[in-house]
Formats: structure tokens, sequence, C-alpha cells
């Protein structure tokens, strides 16, 4: 699933963060710095992400739902760093994402056509719940050690490297990796 994202200076790009959790933790804001990045701000917004994310579906989520969200988000990022700078996630962090992966599970259905699906638009602890398992899934081993964090200079968006070798080095070729591309094009030719 591939998020487009709009930077505040302007750029749009295009960013698969790999894992449901990392969707919601690296495109959506959060506090401190990275408030200027911020796109959920009332229940409708976070409705609106749940149907483009790897979720896909709709959901009816309420202040507290999107306060739960911003909570998870936030101890999904700390978790995240921390895993990426070889360390260990906080316990404070782990307990938050392990609480909240305890609430409600989505239902699935067979659709009309054959395929499965969830059961009506999801309820906001439904949607809580699918985060924070899948952030179980995402930060526990062997998964994290696919963890990686964008080596364009100053990005710091992080992901779920799923390519077959495990190489990938950008949050986006049309972002960081053509930056790249263009600075050692010019280091090659000043020379």
């Amino acid at each position: 699933m591939t998020l487009t994202l709009h930077h505040p200076d302007g750029q749009v790009f295009r960013f698969d963060a790999g894992a449901l959790c990392l969707e919601l933790t690296f495109g959506t804001g959060g506090e401190g710095f990275r408030a200027r990045f911020e796109i959920l701000h009332e229940p409708a917004d976070l409705d609106r992400w749940t149907a483009m994310s790897r979720l896909g579906r709709p959901s009816v989520t309420t202040a507290d739902d999107l306060a739960d969200v911003k909570r998870l988000r936030e101890a999904i990022y700390f978790a995240t760093v921390a895993v990426t700078d070889g360390g260990e996630p906080a316990r404070a962090d782990v307990e938050t994402i392990n609480t909240y992966a305890a609430g409600p599970s989505p239902v699935p259905v067979i659709d009309p056509a054959g395929a499965t699906a969830w059961r009506g638009p999801l309820t906001g602890a439904e949607v809580v719940a699918e985060i924070a398992r899948d952030a179980v899934r995402t930060l526990g081993r062997p998964t994290r050690d696919r963890l990686h964090v964008c080596e364009g200079g100053r990005c710091g968006l992080t992901f779920l490297d799923a390519s077959r070798p495990g190489r990938r080095r950008w949050c986006s070729m049309q972002r960081c990796g053509n930056r790249h591309k263009v600075h050692a094009f010019r280091e090659r030719h000043e020379a």
C-alpha cells in the first residue's frame, strides 16, 4: 500500500511504509517536531485515513478513539525509534501497544465476489486494536530487523523493508532516492 504524502514545503511523494502501524506513525504527524505534519485533527480525518490505509475500510470513530490512536501512535513512534537505533523499546511504550492490541478484532466476512473483507464500517476500538496488533508483529522479532530509517539526509521516515534482498534505502525513490542520485551526479561532474 502506497500513501501519497504532502510535505509542508509543497513536495508531494509516494511512500510505502510496509506496515499499517508505520503508515500511521510516519504518515500522519505526531507530537513535537512532527506536529507540523499532523493530519488527524478530528474523527472524520481518522475515518478518511482508515479508508486510505492498509485497512482499506470505512470506519466510524469518536473523539475518544482519535485520542487513543494518537496515544498509540506516540508509543509506536518511540518504540520504532528505539528499535532502529539498535535498542529496546521503553516498557511503557510496549505496555501501551500491548494493551491496545487486546482490543476487539474486526470481523472477517466473505463478500459476494468471494473475497475476504471485514464486516461493516470498523469501530474506533477495532481500528486501534488492529493497528496495535500490527505494531506487535512489526516491532517483534524477526520482523524488526527489516525496519530501516530512510538514508536521505534529513528525512527520518521509517519503513519495513519487504524487498526480497532487504536492501531498500529510501522512503521514496521519487523523493530521497532521486535527491541522492542528483547529488551523486553533481559530485561526479564537479570532480
